[in-house]
């Protein structure tokens, strides 16, 4: 029997759907994936919001192991450099740096004790509770390694800054405020950390990425996105974008209208910001589309990772299904 393939991309961003890549163990179940992240082997880790916080697959997708139990409360961004593993947990208000294996390394920020922005949770409009900007944490979303080792955390959440920290984790600087001005945020959602120097923000909910100096200078600014969530610049210089739908019976998360119906989707830009290809359909639990892209990653070899909070962003709307995925494993042509 032939076995359809799904195709996505083109030219040299073109790739193809690994049907039935995961193999959790039997009776194991994770919903919502929010990060997803490659060691210097290739291995997969799966950054979810089950019992098993982070689960290790081979690069075919075999199972190798879970750590983190106990340990989060909701696992936000997850990044590995040099074989360290970083994680964000939003509600508990730290970044960990684990080992390979899952021994912990140190911490940044002070378990359960939020900085004092005037933030509060209740209600979907809640990042108009945002007074001001505030040091590390109050619900941290992702960090990224610079090439000279600095670490950069966005945060998040309940604050709208980004926290440069020096290699040895001493707080340098921070900058942003809560707004939708030039430098401001509504939601920092992830970093990332070029090699050019340039230090790259998903502002989530402000439909931007906000492109910044090593030091927080506001450099440039791309528009034409949909909640963008996560980013990643792979090797030659594609940047790959993680959009979230605007779904016409929500608002942003500051209780701003959306301006239109848009489907969740990937897209791929160069530096200059020239949108180079995109995919994803109206359907969101279809092969090759996308519920809610909310951490993505390349390895080695290009093959692209993307993990989605599906059950959050579906369940509102009473759309979700337990068939509906929250990883996808798209390989490169």
């Amino acid at each position: 029997m032939s076995v359809t393939r799904t195709t996505v991309g083109e030219g040299e961003l073109t790739f193809e759907l690994v049907p039935n890549w995961e193999q959790l163990p039997d009776g194991w179940s994770h919903g919502d994936v929010a990060g997803v992240a490659t060691d210097s082997h290739d291995r997969v880790y799966v950054f979810n919001r089950s019992e098993h916080p982070v689960i290790v697959y081979s690069p075919d997708g075999e199972f190798i192991q879970s750590w983190g139990e106990g340990i989060f409360t909701r696992p936000h961004g997850i990044t590995i450099h040099e074989d360290v593993v970083y994680c964000a947990d939003d509600t508990d208000h730290t970044v960990r740096g684990f080992t390979l294996d899952g021994r912990l390394l140190w911490t940044l920020g002070t378990l359960n004790v939020p900085s004092d922005t005037g933030y509060s949770p209740e209600g979907r409009a809640n990042l108009a509770s945002i007074k001001r900007g505030a040091g590390p944490f109050n619900r941290p979303t992702r960090l990224a390694v610079a090439p000279d080792g600095e670490l950069y955390v966005s945060d998040g959440y309940g604050n709208a800054r980004i926290h440069r920290f020096s290699r040895d984790r001493q707080l340098i600087q921070s900058w942003g405020e809560p707004g939708t001005g030039p430098g401001q945020f509504n939601l920092p959602h992830s970093v990332w950390a070029h090699t050019d120097g340039r230090v790259y923000v998903c502002d989530r909910e402000n439909d931007r990425v906000q492109i910044f100096s090593s030091s927080g200078e506001l450099l440039e600014t791309w528009t034409d996105f949909a909640r963008p969530g996560d980013l990643w610049i792979d090797a030659a210089d594609h940047v790959f974008v993680g959009e979230m739908a605007w779904n016409m019976d929500e608002t942003h998360l500051d209780g701003r209208p959306f301006a239109s119906a848009r489907s969740a989707q990937m897209s791929v830009r160069d530096l200059s910001g020239k949108l180079l290809v995109r995919w994803g359909g109206d359907d969101p639990c279809a092969p090759a589309s996308f519920a809610s892209p909310h951490g993505l990653c390349l390895d080695s070899r290009g093959n692209l990772y993307v993990g989605e909070v599906a059950h959050t962003a579906l369940s509102r709307s009473n759309r979700y299904h337990s068939g509906c995925h929250s990883l996808q494993k798209f390989a490169r042509t």
